[in-house]
């Protein structure tokens, strides 16, 4: 019986969608051959949104406070400002900056305790402030100071370049190890000859430019004194000359005279040395040695005043 009904119900079912199908409008097909002419709209342009002009910042450089701890307790991230006893960690300390005089005489202290050579080196460490104004930099130099007080006892071997006789003959009256012309290029190429100099007369300066890549900054230039007609000066002058150069931009390590020479030697030494270094900087204003630190070869480094060796520097108008 029950199937019945559901059979029923179904036949029905399908009737009532046969007569809505037949009954209901029937849409229109649109031929695809007839051109259709629809309605063409135009749209406006999208206004491009602007930014609201900004005001221009102008960058302020802020100056950097110096805190002055010198009233405070302790020193910025120190434990105090110097140690109560001889044994402590230096980490937790400010470095001690002395005096010229008094670190030389800590050098030779240091020797007669550790019972080290004598006549060992002592050399100085520069810092230098390169900076000039409007974005300028020094750049790095090669120098050559006459110390008062030599601490070599062998001389330097100078070569001469030059192809008149009578300049050659001055050179060698005045101890040049070697004289020529265009005939020592090839020499000096092959390593055959060797020396601590080159200077050359203005007549030879572009013949031996093959030799700028062999020498570097050996390379003979009027602004080092190495160019000139004063063969007899320039050798007088290179033969005992101490040369040093700024490495990595702005150091200079150099030896500068032995512990075993006078505390009044190694000072004066060492004043000739800073006034050469300060001579290749333009006039400006500020210090040009940032830090000082004197050593010998077997001792530690120990941070030295450099304005007490030196004249105040002129006020930059």
């Amino acid at each position: 019986m029950a199937t019945c009904v559901r059979t029923a119900l179904k036949a029905l079912a399908a009737c009532q969608m046969q007569l809505l199908s037949v009954g209901g409008p029937k849409p229109a097909r649109v031929s695809e051959i007839v051109p259709r002419n629809l309605p063409v709209r135009t749209f406006a342009a999208v206004r491009p949104w602007k930014k609201a002009a900004k005001e221009e910042v102008k960058e302020v450089k802020r100056e950097r406070k110096v805190v002055d701890d010198t009233g405070r307790h302790k020193p910025y991230g120190k434990t105090a400002w110097a140690p109560v006893d001889d044994v402590y960690l230096w980490k937790f300390y400010p470095r001690p900056v002395h005096g010229a005089a008094q670190a030389v005489e800590l050098l030779k202290g240091f020797q007669t305790l550790d019972l080290t050579p004598h006549n060992q080196a002592v050399y100085v460490d520069l810092k230098l402030n390169m900076k000039l104004e409007k974005k300028k930099k020094v750049d790095p130099f090669v120098g050559t100071v006459q110390l008062p007080h030599p601490f070599r006892t062998e001389l330097n071997k100078v070569l001469v370049f030059t192809e008149n006789p009578d300049q050659a003959r001055v050179a060698q009256e005045n101890g040049a190890a070697f004289v020529g012309g265009a005939e020592l290029i090839e020499r000096i190429l092959e390593d055959k000859v060797r020396a601590d100099f080159y200077v050359t007369v203005p007549e030879m300066l572009q013949k031996i430019v093959p030799l700028k890549n062999k020498l570097r900054k050996k390379f003979p230039k009027s602004k080092r004194g190495s160019v000139g007609i004063n063969i007899a000066q320039m050798l007088q002058m290179f033969k005992t000359g101490h040369e040093y150069l700024v490495e990595n931009d702005c150091y200079i390590r150099t030896q500068f005279a032995t512990l075993d020479m006078l505390k009044d030697h190694i000072l004066e030494n060492l004043r000739t040395m800073l006034e050469d270094v300060c001579s290749h900087r333009e006039a400006s204003p500020g210090h040009f040695i940032e830090r000082a630190i004197i050593s010998s070869q077997t001792s530690e480094a120990l941070w030295f005043e450099s304005r007490d060796l030196l004249p105040e520097p002129a006020e930059g108008k």
